[in-house]
Order: structure tokens, then sequence, then C-alpha cells
């Protein structure tokens, strides 16, 4: 099926279908073979994989054919655009010299990644949502393997990796021009690095968490530092039973990190960074630009002030985590996404009863992921004011609420099993007790014959010995 649908690309999408078809398969191999190496549940992570992928190209070719990128997210045009400039760059053209002047808070990671991929191929839009949707596709195993580091549940793991390999949203910004999908990717790969360093000291895992953390800091900045925050957070507070031995792996970790973002001349770009963005009240302009659109909300909130931004915490938070909402969909692209919020809505009660038991049961195994959840969606909720923004910005978030989703939908199962267990223990138990009951009335009926069958002979003896 996947090789007749790559058939069907190359040959009904004119110029840009083969090349496009061929670079996908290049990054298909290489994350399938990373696939394919995974110990546990090799052959499930396999196919989800290989069935996400051809959802997210199927996607991605309609989108590209129909040009619905204005219509699903009009940031893809920008970036192909930034990266054929990126491109000439590099091909001497002094015109493009400095192609990101201007544009270093779009996230300069995804100029890279366009223009290393047109460097290959030349220019096809195609070919990048392709790669996207490879990167979505790999997400899934990802997040499976999170679950199962935490809850050790097969279960939970493998509804974690149908949730965010086939929710319509996690689909559908990765099957485009986006950084959304290689922004949820990093984070997945941050947080599951972060979640194996704390039970024992890898090389690999190292490496995967420093080049997910400059992966955020090239797509999205303001994420690799909550997720840097969570990180080191996870390490201080231990994610296991604290012993001495722990404590020097903690420190260990936490000072490769230290150093090694240091290298890279992180603490200086932070520092640019928050004199630039990081007043309240350069977050309250951004927000006013956001809320004065037709699907913006909150019009009259002020975030400029520390009271300002907590009193607009639980209403961001209800946009953030609902909207829109049904009396908002004013038009077609808002309607489509009706269904799938239907069934976030629903998920919604399985959610909090799976982070409840995590606090619980599991909260030193998960502290990474609920330390960056927590941060992101109280920034989100200060600094969002756009329904579509929300929704949009949301899927960096349900990546890991499916993890809780998938805790919830698996307690309640098993309480389910637990109660069919339970009456069906009770049946049985009703049923030995009325066969024991039956059998001993057939015993004492059976005992009553004999002694009157005993006394009868008793009686024609004695009546003999008598006469």
């Amino acid at each position: 099926m996947a090789l007749a649908m790559c058939l069907v690309i190359a040959v009904f999408v004119p110029t840009y279908g083969a090349p496009a078809v061929l670079v996908c398969l290049v990054a298909a191999l290489v994350a399938g073979f990373a696939v394919r190496r995974i110990e546990i549940d090799r052959a499930f992570l396999f196919y989800i994989f290989i069935a996400g992928l051809l959802v997210r190209m199927l996607v991605g070719t309609l989108i590209f054919g129909f040009e619905l990128q204005d219509f699903f997210g009009g940031d893809a045009t920008a970036y192909d655009q930034l990266g054929t400039w990126m491109l000439k760059s590099w091909q001497g053209d002094p015109f493009y010299k400095n192609p990101l002047q201007g544009y270093e808070s779009v996230g300069w990671g995804m100029a890279y990644l366009i223009g290393g991929i047109y460097a290959a191929i030349g220019r096809n839009l195609l070919a990048v949502q392709y790669v996207n949707g490879v990167i979505g596709a790999a997400t899934a195993p990802l997040a499976y393997l999170c679950a199962q580091h935490m809850f050790e549940n097969t279960r939970v793991s493998r509804l974690t990796a149908l949730f965010v390999a086939f929710f319509p949203s996690l689909v559908l910004w990765s099957s485009q021009g986006l950084k959304d999908g290689p922004i949820i990717f990093c984070l997945v790969a941050a947080m599951l690095a972060t979640l194996k360093l704390g039970e024992q000291l890898s090389a690999k895992f190292f490496l995967v968490l420093v080049g997910a953390l400059l992966g955020l800091l090239s797509l999205r900045f303001y994420i690799f530092y909550m997720a840097i925050a969570a990180a080191g957070g996870a390490f201080m507070i231990g994610m296991r039973r604290v012993t001495s031995q722990s404590l020097m792996r903690q420190f260990v970790v936490l000072v490769a990190i230290g150093l090694t973002m240091t290298y890279f001349g992180v603490l200086r770009r932070a520092t640019q960074q928050f004199e630039e963005f990081g007043s309240l009240e350069r977050v309250q302009r951004s927000r006013a630009d956001l809320a004065t659109t037709e699907s913006g909300f909150g019009r009259d909130v002020d975030v400029s002030t520390a009271s300002g931004a907590l009193q607009t915490i639980p209403l961001g938070m209800v946009y953030l985590l609902f909207a829109p909402f049904p009396w908002q969909l004013a038009n077609l692209r808002q309607s489509i996404t009706l269904p799938e919020m239907f069934i976030w809505w629903a998920s919604f009660p399985l959610l909090v009863m799976g982070i409840w038991f995590t606090l619980r049961y599991r909260m030193r195994q998960a502290l990474p992921i609920l330390i960056f959840t927590t941060m992101l969606t109280l920034a989100y909720s200060i600094f969002q004011g756009n329904v579509g923004t929300a929704y949009r910005q949301r899927s960096q978030l349900l990546v890991f609420y499916f993890i809780f989703v998938s805790v919830g939908a698996v307690l309640l199962k098993e309480r389910s099993e637990e109660r069919e267990r339970l009456a069906r223990m009770k049946k049985e138990a009703l049923m030995r007790a009325a066969q024991e009951r039956l059998a001993r009335r057939r015993y004492e009926q059976w005992r009553r014959e004999r002694d009157s069958e005993w006394a009868e002979i008793a009686r024609g003896l004695s009546e003999r010995i008598d006469s």
C-alpha cells in the first residue's frame, strides 16, 4: 500500500511528486531503522509509524495539490520563502547575504531545514511537508517510550501512541511546511532523554537531550527555556529514590548540560532575548495584537502587570484547553475542528483522572513532563489572545496530555474489568453456593432414605427374631 501510494504521488503530482517521494523515502528509512531498533513492542511501533506517515502524506498531498496552505497554515508560505533565501545565500548571492535579518524570532532552525532540503532537490514545498510527516509519525514511538518509562503499562503506552499518530490536529500540523511538527518531536525527545538520564547515565541520551534542546532553541526559543527548566528541575528534585549514586548522577548531568549550553552561546543569547522579549509589556503588546483579530478574546485584558497576568490565567486556560467553542464557529476552517473538539472535550475527564493518579502514585517518574506542561499551560494562558493560535499551539501540550488521558482511560477500563471480574466471581460463588445447597439437600434426602431403609430392615429383623 505504501509503495502504491508513493508511485501514485510520483506520477500524478508533476514536477514535485517524484523528488518529494524520494526525500520522504530516505527520511522514512532513517526513522524506520531507528524505530525497528526499539526493543519493546517493536512490531506495533513500526506499524504505527508507517500508518501515521501514510496518513500525513495523504493530508500533505491534498493540501499541496489544492493549494490550501493559506487556508490551514499561512506560515508555510513564509517558511518556504525563508528557505529559498537561505539557499540563495549559501549559493553566494550577495542580495541574500543575511536572509534572516528581521526574521530571527520566527525560528531560524526551520529556515535551515528547508534550505537544506532545497539544496538537495531544489525548491519543493511538498518535500518539506513529507519530511515533516516523517518527523510527526516518528513522534508517536517516542511518546510510547515516555509513557512506558513512567507507567510501565503497555495499554497506556499503546493508547498514547495511537493518539499521537492519528489525532486530527497533530496530523494536520505535521503534514504542512510548518515548524509545529519538529517542535513537538524535539519536545518529546527532550522529555524522553530526561527520563532516561534520571535512571542512568547514558552518552546516547545525553546527546539526544542536547540535540533536542538546541532544536527547540532554533525553532521556538521560549519553549527551549521551559524545557531546560523542566529538565533541570527534575534532575534537582530527583526522579527516583534518592541515593548517593543518584545524586552524583543528577549533578553530573546538570553540570554537563550547563557547560554544553554555555559552549553553544546559550547564555549570551538568553540575555539578548530576555532584554528584547522578557517584559510583561512586550507580552501585552503581542497579546493585544492577537486579541484584535476576528477570533480574538479578552480584548480588555491587561497582562502588563503581575496581578493582571495572574487574573488572566483562568480565562486564558479555558480558551487554551477548550476553544473553539460551538458558538465561535463562524467559518469553514473553524467548523471542521468540531468533531475533534467533541473527542477532546469527552477526553478531558480522563485527563484529570490520569493527572490525579500520576500525582498520587507516579509523580517522581513523571516529574519533567509535569513541570513542563504546567509551565507551558500557564504561559500560553497568559499571552494567548486568539482562538486559532490557541488551538494550534495546544498541540504542543496535547502530545503530553494524551499520556495522562491514556492513563485515565486504562484506569476506567481496568476498573470496569475489575467490576466484571468481581461480578463474575460473585456469580460463580452464588452458583457454587447453590450447587452446594442442592448437593446438601440431595445428601440429606439420601440419608433420610437410607436411614428409612435401615430402619425398615431393622424392624424386619426384629419381627423375625420375635417370631
